[in-house]
């Protein structure tokens, strides 16, 4: 599979000597979905300028579809759409006014430029508000009619910064829907976003900046598998070094070895005292809680990967029913205050 987006060194350097990109080496797939993390001032924003011909690298070099940043900037802007976090079109004008404006800056057709606009209105669901100023829409509107302006050229590469923060959860996974189909349909996403749910669900390769370095990168599912695993090393590393000591209080061991633990909830159809008793003699359970609400949660072995199965054949064997149950994985979220956790603020941008 080709990359659109690849950096080798890519390095940004201000006139303060302060470097807010560090030999950046980044490969995002054609026709992926691609989540681009950081804290604020860690780098992300400098990356994207760079990447969109906005600002010049000091050193390094990036290609887009191909093309060198700096050699070939206009191929570039060519292939790109952008849809920023504060929406950037004219509020005077309408909907329409505003994509044919696009348009005519990229050179459609004329004979095309309209309907192909009626085309994305409809694609996002905005036509019904065409003829209205963008100063008199809603906050999901303006993303809509952003996105409609940011698409008209048909870029195969599209930037979107927080698409959807401060909108009700309606018209998020109205937009969240839009994306995979645009995906479906051929465009290279890049995410900016701190919704870590969002990026989770979306996203097919996650990359953490932090400080101006790559700092984690992997599809969602793999970054919380290496936070596992780290997890599991660090446990393990603490107990062994103070197995030896004899000053260590038994709850200082005791806190260590629940970093071993997860959460597991479950709510049974017929919550008895037989299924109780079960489930306190499991082997694999560490702690159990019988909440109000009459869920059993549960605290189980993080690594041992039978722990699961054997607790639910130990309920199915004493006759408890189970209506639901989940439990509570590394989120993206913990891979991400993980990866930039160790930070100099003297390092931020």
């Amino acid at each position: 599979m080709k990359n659109a987006i690849e950096t080798h060194d890519l390095t940004k350097v201000y006139n303060n000597n302060f470097t807010a990109v560090n030999s950046l080496n980044l490969e995002i797939p054609d026709k992926s979905i691609f989540g681009m993390l950081g804290p604020n001032g860690a780098g992300k924003t400098t990356t994207i300028k760079m990447l969109t011909c906005l600002i010049q690298p000091t050193s390094g070099r990036a290609t887009v579809g191909g093309y060198d940043v700096q050699k070939n900037p206009d191929e570039v802007r060519n292939l790109l759409g952008m849809v920023p976090q504060q929406v950037s079109l004219y509020k005077d004008l309408t909907v329409m006014e505003n994509s044919q404006m696009c348009a005519d800056y990229y050179g459609v057709p004329q004979d095309e430029r309209d309907s192909r606009i009626e085309d994305l209105m409809e694609l996002v669901d905005i036509k019904y508000a065409k003829d209205k100023r963008v100063g008199q829409l809603s906050g999901g509107q303006k993303q809509k009619a952003s996105l409609v302006a940011s698409l008209v050229h048909r870029p195969e590469i599209l930037f979107l910064d927080e698409p959807t923060i401060g909108l009700d959860p309606t018209t998020k996974r109205t937009l969240w829907d839009l994306i995979r189909e645009l995906n479906d349909n051929g465009h290279t996403i890049i995410l900016c976003s701190h919704d870590m749910h969002e990026v989770d669900m979306l996203c097919d390769n996650v990359g953490i900046i932090n400080t101006g370095n790559l700092v984690a990168y992997d599809t969602p599912q793999g970054l919380k598998d290496a936070l596992l695993e780290s997890n599991k090393k660090e446990m393990t590393d603490a107990l062994s070094k103070i197995s030896s000591e004899s000053e260590v209080s038994t709850s200082t061991k005791e806190n260590i070895e629940n970093l071993n633990l997860r959460k597991m909830s479950i709510l049974l159809k017929n919550q008895d005292d037989n299924v109780i008793d079960s489930i306190k003699k499991s082997n694999n359970i560490k702690s159990i809680e019988i909440a109000k609400n009459g869920r059993i949660n549960l605290r189980i072995d993080s690594f041992d990967d039978m722990a699961v199965q054997n607790v639910l054949n130990d309920i199915i064997a004493s006759g408890g029913i189970i209506k639901s149950i989940y439990t509570e994985e590394p989120s993206l979220e913990d891979v991400f205050i993980k990866s930039t956790s160790e930070v100099n603020e003297n390092d931020r941008a």
